[in-house]
């Protein structure tokens, strides 16, 4: 993998002008991409950004860039799939996975509050766990995590086994989960998708895996959530370059040996 060069592939879309002059964000993707298959993944990701149920945008900006950095790879997180009834049931549960990774409950309720206050947040919101303060300081842009994909071959094969919905979707979120809580510092990822029709979301943390809750919003609610809750960050900087420049391959290691 680390002999062919590899490039980063990114998509951002927004209707009623760019997102830095007040668009309303509308979609955005990123894959990795050897040089011979950049034009599949810009058609993949100019298709996602003109069909997304937000609407249809009216900017849309498609780029690539040669990666420099040695492609780092990382395990996919243990997967559970825990079916709700409700968005209420939904929401307690994700209280409750995310006081387990041991985030204080008054945390979490500050944190939520964030996220009405910069509803229209194109990013993560990254949280201290000891103080509840929102130290990303990125306002409505907030942080945003790059440079990561998963093979197909790779992904179908762990998605086959795990009796998985073999999405794009779903492997995105996978992907996004693991390379965050890969980092010393990350304790937990709580997110849910600005799709108004895909209302489940997760719970992602080294110690309790990939937590998948089928209803964390209502339908039609186009308001998504993305937190990242921290400890002992002490290298802000090195924080954020891990999360947007380094580059990452999940890989299961359940492929090893097979063709």
């Amino acid at each position: 993998m680390q002999e062919e060069k590899y490039y980063s592939v990114r998509m951002r879309a927004a209707k009623n002008g760019p997102h830095e002059h007040g668009g309303k964000h509308i979609s955005g993707g990123e894959m990795l991409s050897t040089y011979r298959d950049i034009k599949y993944a810009m058609n993949a990701l100019l298709e996602k950004g003109l069909t997304h149920s937000r609407g249809n945008p009216d900017f849309m900006q498609v780029q690539f860039e040669l990666i420099e950095e040695p492609i780092k790879l990382i395990q996919p997180l243990p997967i559970k799939t825990n079916k709700v009834a409700s968005v209420e049931m939904g929401q307690a549960l994700s209280w409750e996975l995310l006081e387990k990774t041991g985030i204080p409950r008054k945390i979490i309720e500050k944190s939520y509050k964030y996220m009405t206050e910069y509803s229209n947040i194109r990013g993560a919101i990254v949280v201290d766990i000891q103080s509840g303060d929102r130290i990303d300081h990125r306002h409505e842009k907030g942080v945003r995590v790059s440079r990561m994909d998963w093979l197909n071959n790779n992904f179908e094969k762990w998605a086959a086994y795990y009796k998985m919905p073999n999405s794009p979707r779903v492997k995105e979120a996978l992907v996004l989960a693991a390379k965050v809580s890969e980092h010393p510092a990350s304790v937990a990822e709580l997110c849910w998708s600005d799709d108004p029709e895909y209302i489940t979301g997760y719970v992602a943390s080294k110690k309790l895996g990939y937590q998948r809750i089928t209803k964390l919003k209502e339908h039609g609610d186009e308001q998504g959530c993305r937190i990242f809750f921290v400890e002992g960050l002490k290298e802000w900087d090195s924080y954020i370059h891990y999360l947007e420049k380094q580059p990452v391959f999940v890989q299961w290691e359940g492929d090893k040996g097979e063709s």
